[in-house]
């Protein structure tokens, strides 16, 4: 190959823009026992791909994790936490005493009267909330016509 070429395909690749085509070129230049003294420097670069071919990988890879003895134990508990949070759920449910009953009928008039007017102050603390926003959707309309 021609060293003036050589060179021009040297500053292709260095700048990106070679081809494929190219590149096969220069990397059988570089393979080649005959380079050019001020190119020299560059045979690494190509003959890098040419080394790797040869290597092979020799390290045995292991075939098991140990990460799936743990994933079935974490399974294994996660599965007894449920058991006991359901047996405790209706466990309790079953010992609950009935708290909600009066035993006179004026008593639980007048407990429904305290419930009924704790609400009625509740919806009606709401209500106050409600008329600002109409206000303000009247004054936002105004300003936006």
């Amino acid at each position: 190959m021609e060293l003036k070429l050589v060179e021009i395909l040297v500053n292709k690749y260095l700048e990106g823009t070679s081809s494929i085509a190219e590149e096969k070129q220069l990397k059988a230049y570089f393979s080649s026992n005959e380079i050019a003294s001020h190119l020299v420097q560059y045979k690494p670069l190509f003959s890098y791909f040419e080394n790797q071919k040869e290597e092979r990988f020799t390290k045995a890879l292991p075939l098991q994790t140990k990460k799936q003895s743990y994933v079935k134990w974490i399974g294994v508990a996660a599965a007894i936490v449920v058991l006991f949070g359901t047996i405790n759920y209706f466990y309790n449910e079953n010992s609950k005493q009935d708290l909600g009953t009066y035993s006179s009928p004026e008593e639980a008039f007048v407990g429904t009267q305290k419930a009924l007017e704790m609400l009625s102050e509740e919806v009606n603390h709401g209500v106050e909330g409600v008329s600002i926003l109409k206000e303000y959707e009247k004054t936002k309309k105004t300003i936006f016509k």
